[in-house]
């Protein structure tokens, strides 16, 4: 389809030629020419935004990972190996060239006509072709991704992809993939935060989502961040500035939470009380970026335990909740999961508390914490987070149960654990990306163990039972 005329910068038409592709379309050239001649045109009536992987070997004076070019271009998947490096040929003679063999991963989304996301697949030259498949590659709805591991079986070898397909290749460690995204909004690489954003809380407010993170014993508590896109986080005040604390509470100030609750938005979080236990409180707002007033008081204390890492969730029929963990590791006693129902105002607990989990199983270590409830086909799904924060143990699980209040039943293993450069993986938030694909958004160590960053991977669902494939992942992938 065909659109107004757009007026570039020569600059930017300029940047077109000079973005080490290789070469460039007749279209593009003519673009810089008229752009020079500071005239007018219509040949960027339409364009195509080409985003290249983590591992494009980017030309000198070129900060983007991605580059712009006229009218439609398009690439058929084929990686080209040329000594230690790989390189693909586009439509319009650009070659963007990737460290490593077999490396090529590009995104292409263009406005000259109807895109819906999906995924080529190209299969190195060792591929092994199941029968009556005569083409190099395989076309998926959707968003599908590798970590690039490659498993041995003698004396093949195979790779398992994130919508579980297993191809085979001839040899050992053959596996040879490259990854063409069409229509799915570019690449991104985590993390999405790269400063301190320790248990991130994250919601979507109707228009954008919204990050709230553990602040400890900073005189502003709870930053808040906004983004569109799950990936590219702006700053948008704090909870509590320095001036609005809440008067019982004296430090610690950890794990918020912003939930829609009727009308109003209700800022779940941690603080210590002016005993010294830990407790969780309450704040409302009309938005979700503040002003945030508190209630005034805890909305869970305990003299003789502290209670911290409160979440909200309604159930199917509409009824509201509370989900929290006590403390007992701090004075060597289990961690239970509780569960309760919330008044309709989200603002005192009514009804019985409930123990829904403890840490029992061997890999949570002294500790289950961080809850999140998500309600999906007939289930309640409890992602948790076990072990120390502080180390690679740390890791999420997940439980789940027909009833808000259990029994729940956990997975007998972690699904997001220490990998991939990243250490310690936890206190997650699950939320719907743009696309319609479900999301974790959590925090990890960096790798120099001086901050916990904020990362996104997907969550699939196979068998009944969310799983994060290839995560924490440290290489491109597609858009959420």
């Amino acid at each position: 389809m065909r659109k107004s005329p757009r007026f570039l910068s020569l600059a930017f038409a300029s940047a077109l030629l000079a973005s080490g592709c290789g070469g460039e379309s007749p279209d593009t050239q003519l673009a810089a020419d008229e752009f020079a001649a500071g005239t007018t045109t219509d040949a960027l009536a339409c364009s195509t935004r080409i985003t290249y992987g983590d591992r494009w070997i980017r030309p000198s004076n070129h900060p983007a990972q991605y580059d712009i070019a006229a009218d439609l271009v398009t690439w058929d998947g084929t990686c080209i190996n040329e000594g230690p490096n790989s390189y693909a040929v586009l439509s319009n003679g650009w070659r963007p060239y990737f460290t490593g063999n077999n490396a090529c991963v590009i995104a292409l989304d263009t406005d000259c006509a109807a895109q819906s996301c999906g995924t080529r697949i190209t299969y190195g030259a060792s591929w092994i072709h199941p029968a009556n498949h005569p083409a190099q590659h395989d076309d998926a709805g959707g968003r599908v991704f590798w970590d690039r591991g490659c498993t041995n079986q003698s004396p093949n070898s195979y790779t398992v992809l994130s919508n579980e397909w297993a191809p085979y290749f001839n040899g050992s460690n053959a596996c040879a993939l490259s990854f063409r995204y069409t229509g799915c909004g570019g690449l991104y690489v985590n993390p999405v935060v790269p400063v301190d954003c320790a248990d991130p809380g994250v919601i979507h407010d109707g228009t954008q989502y919204v990050a709230a993170c553990t602040s400890g014993g900073a005189a502003d508590a709870f930053p808040l961040r906004t983004s569109r896109d799950l990936v590219n986080w702006t700053y948008a005040g704090v909870i509590f500035p320095s001036a609005r604390k809440p008067t019982w509470a004296t430090g610690d100030y950890w794990a918020p939470e912003i939930h829609k609750v009727g009308t109003r938005y209700i800022a779940y979080y941690t603080a210590r009380h002016t005993n010294g236990k830990l407790s969780i409180g309450a704040a409302t707002s009309t938005s979700a970026l503040g002003p945030f007033t508190d209630l005034g008081r805890p909305l869970v204390h305990d003299t003789g335990m502290g209670m911290i890492d409160a979440t909200f969730f309604r159930d199917t029929a509409g009824t509201p909740y509370l989900v929290w963990k006590a403390d007992g590791n701090a004075v060597g006693q289990p961690t239970p999961i509780y569960g309760q129902q919330l008044s309709e105002d989200g603002l005192s607990l009514v009804g019985t508390r409930r123990t829904l989990i403890t840490n029992n199983l061997g890999w949570e270590g002294g500790v289950v914490e961080a809850p999140w409830v998500v309600a999906r086909g007939g289930y309640y799904y409890l992602f948790y987070s076990g072990n120390a924060y502080y180390n690679s143990t740390y890791a999420v699980g997940v439980a789940r149960a027909t009833s808000p209040l259990g029994p729940y039943t956990k997975l007998s293993a972690p699904i997001l654990r220490t990998g991939g450069g990243w250490t310690g993986p936890g206190h997650n938030s699950v939320v719907t990306g743009p696309g319609g694909d479900t999301y974790m958004v959590y925090h990890a160590w960096n790798s120099a163990h001086t901050a916990r960053v904020m990362l996104v991977d997907a969550i699939t669902w196979p068998n009944g039972w969310p799983a994060v494939p290839e995560g924490p992942s440290n290489g491109s992938r597609p858009m959420p």
